[in-house]
């Protein structure tokens, strides 16, 4: 394992570190999931501009029971920015293999519970929930971890440092699953970037659903009522975070993808990026109209307004295809 006995990347401070593009406060889904929240904040912390890795939301699609969980996709980030991120094998300690690997330079995603976690809202303390972090600094002998998660930057420590890195679990405690980052690839920049992200573009174009996704959302919703009308309100939360809030967050992200398209030299982009905002905002309508009939216990599938979203995506989509596929 490493010499050194701590590390710090990129030496920043919590206090001071402010949430970047895609965690902007004016942000129709200011979270998404904990993979993309995490990669949103750190590869503009290593200097790489996070939207031009967004192509890969024309792929979005339903699954019969969710929305993609929608994530960076790895050799989307090796050729546009040079990062390879593999698999930390992990079979001693995992303080010991990140503090091994930071100490080389890579930063290092950790699934963890958010048990440890100050940042993580309610759950802190009181639920166990599986998330992802980018561990940034540690340093084991002062007990302090510093790590990207969700929105920002964050430092824990003390007890909440041996929670996390498990000190005091039972030596047959299933290890993590971790990753690490190696950052000595070609970067790509300019003209070159953007060529990139549009080669990434069409072939992902290539790939995207057979059918309207948000058609077949409608189709299944009278199952998914439901259950919703059989179920509490916990599982109403956990419904509208890997349905609505999936489909709206990656349409969101995929508009502010076209944003970074049209400031970069592609133009008539204008009307597609508001669409696809426009179908992040009905998405967020829905999850509350939701919630209402979830507190009601009325649920009426006729009231639910998938017009415009469907009428939105095909006008996204067609237009991507015909200027881009």
């Amino acid at each position: 394992m490493s010499s050194v006995s701590s590390v710090d990347l990129l030496h920043l401070d919590p206090a001071a570190w402010k949430p970047q593009l895609l965690h902007a406060g004016d942000r129709v889904w200011l979270e998404t999931n904990c993979y993309m929240d995490v990669w949103a904040e750190l590869l503009p912390a290593l200097g790489h501009p996070a939207e031009a890795a967004l192509a890969f939301t024309v792929r979005q699609d339903f699954e019969g029971d969710h929305f993609t969980f929608f994530k960076f996709p790895l050799e989307d980030l090796e050729a546009l920015f040079g990062l390879a991120v593999q698999e930390l094998a992990v079979y001693d300690s995992l303080e010991g293999h990140t503090l091994e690997q930071l100490g080389r330079g890579r930063p290092v995603l950790i699934e963890v519970d958010s048990h440890w976690l100050p940042d993580a809202g309610p759950t802190y303390r009181k639920g166990h929930v599986k998330t992802t972090v980018a561990a940034i600094a540690i340093d084991p002998t002062a007990r302090r971890f510093g790590y990207f998660h969700n929105t920002g930057y964050h430092v824990l420590s003390g007890e909440d440092y041996d929670g996390l890195f498990r000190k005091q679990a039972a030596p047959d405690y299933l290890f993590p699953y971790v990753e690490f980052v190696k950052r000595d690839g070609r970067v790509l920049s300019g003209a070159a970037l953007v060529d990139g992200s549009l080669t990434l573009l069409r072939h992902h174009l290539q790939h995207r659903p057979k059918a309207n996704p948000i058609v077949r959302w409608r189709e299944a919703m009278p199952g998914h009522l439901e259950r919703l009308a059989a179920r509490d309100m916990d599982y109403f939360h956990l419904y509208a975070f890997n349905v609505p809030r999936q489909l709206g967050a990656n349409f969101e992200m995929l508009g502010t993808y076209l944003d970074w398209l049209g400031a970069n030299g592609q133009e008539s982009l204008t009307d597609t990026a508001a669409a696809a905002r426009g179908l992040a905002e009905a998405a967020k309508a829905v999850q509350f109209q939701l919630a209402r009939m979830a507190n009601r216990r009325k649920f009426d599938v006729a009231a639910i307004k998938f017009a415009p979203m469907e009428a939105d995506y095909e006008l996204i989509l067609s237009t991507l295809v015909k200027r881009f596929a």
